[in-house]
């Protein structure tokens, strides 16, 4: 039994050897114009006779493309269905390079992916908290381990990473300096521009740099070093630890019997201990210069009686409370930044949501900190 059938440019030829056994020749081109055509004609032979043997004969075929390996696959597709054999005769090699390109030849089959099932509320509200609970468990073990390694580090100073500190100190402090200096400077331009305005209506312009001193030594100086630092370096560490881990570096370090805390987290906090106050002072510094160019050029103060004003409204206990925040702040973007490398899973971008977070933690928790200053600096007075 044979029947022809014209799809142009296509042709196809049906023979029937035996009950459910046939064969189909194929003429012409199987390109983008005919793939479509073609398969619907063949898919409806198929599911009509039902064969339990297909044999597909290329040999009239003069071209062949991907779009014709397409055709293929559905028709292996819709035999292999109806567990049937599936066989390909006389194929040139330009239409076996393509079919090997798709991997026509291997046993995977095109399956559909499943779709999840929707996950119960109360599954996805226990899975939250028990992750909540096993990250407050990491980070109470990680604060543990960074107290020891600090406190054995006080009693073994030359277990401290010396090169690595200073080199943290270099990043952290004096790479710092222009954008903290020039932050602070338009912040205390800024303040005593705004302020002069409702204080010349007093005639009190001298006052100007007693505010100005005192919000940026006591409050806004240790906050915006704090912020701008864990902006730079705190998401720096993260980064830098984030990287190691995915790259497995910790693990080695832990198996060459190194302790990743005392190694890399100790020199970061004790680095940033040191240089987070000192960029404080000079941002003091700078936002009263900044409040002085206002003064003298808008207002009509003299240097003199701006810079004696200054060191009169500011005392001791101003400066050193101010700096004692800033160490504070320096332990908590130093700490954070640590902590999140070491949280940090997966692949690489894993490490920028690393950084991320890093910064994110690092400024709540120096606005919490900072609340918790002025709660008890209101009760100490």
């Amino acid at each position: 039994m044979a029947r022809l059938e014209n799809v142009s440019p296509c042709f196809y030829e049906i023979s029937e050897k035996t009950e459910g056994e046939i064969t189909i020749l194929l003429k012409g081109k199987m390109d983008i114009e005919t793939s479509a055509s073609i398969l619907k004609e063949l898919c409806n032979v198929i599911k009509t006779k039902s064969p339990f043997s297909v044999t597909l004969d290329l040999g009239n075929v003069y071209y062949f493309d991907d779009f014709g390996a397409l055709v293929l696959l559905e028709l292996r597709q819709l035999i292999d269905e109806q567990k049937g054999k599936f066989n390909i005769i006389n194929a040139d090699s330009k239409a076996n390079e393509i079919l090997s390109l798709v991997n026509f030849h291997s046993n995977e089959k095109c399956v559909p992916p499943k779709r999840k099932r929707a996950v119960n509320i109360l599954v996805r509200l226990g899975e939250s908290a028990i992750r909540q609970a096993l990250s407050i468990r990491y980070i109470l073990s990680f604060i543990g381990s960074t107290v020891i390694s600090f406190i054995y580090v006080c009693f073994h100073p030359r277990s401290l990473r010396i090169d690595d500190t200073i080199t943290y100190m270099e990043k952290t402090g004096v790479e710092a300096l222009p954008i903290v200096g020039l932050i602070s400077f338009l912040l205390g331009l800024i303040m005593a521009f705004m302020s002069s305005i409702q204080l010349q209506q007093f005639g009190a312009n001298i006052y100007v740099a007693s505010l100005v001193a005192l919000a940026m030594v006591s409050e806004l100086g240790p906050i915006m070093t704090a912020i701008i630092v864990a902006g730079r370096s705190g998401s720096a560490f993260a980064a830098e630890i984030g990287t190691m881990k995915i790259s497995e570096e910790v693990d080695a370090l832990f198996v060459m019997g190194f302790n990743p805390t005392l190694f890399l987290v100790i020199p970061r906090i004790i680095a940033s201990i040191i240089v987070v106050p000192l960029l404080t002072l000079f941002s003091d510094l700078f936002a009263i210069a900044g409040g002085l160019v206002v003064g003298v050029f808008m207002l009509g103060l003299t240097t003199n009686s701006y810079i004696t004003q200054t060191i009169e409204t500011l005392t001791f206990f101003e400066v050193v409370w101010g700096l004692l925040k800033s160490v504070v702040f320096a332990v908590l973007i130093a700490w954070t930044g640590c902590l999140r490398g070491f949280l940090t899973k997966g692949g690489a971008d894993s490490v920028g949501s690393a950084a991320t977070s890093a910064v994110v933690n690092s400024m709540f928790l120096i606005i919490l900190f900072d609340s918790i200053f002025a709660v008890i600096r209101s009760y100490w007075r």
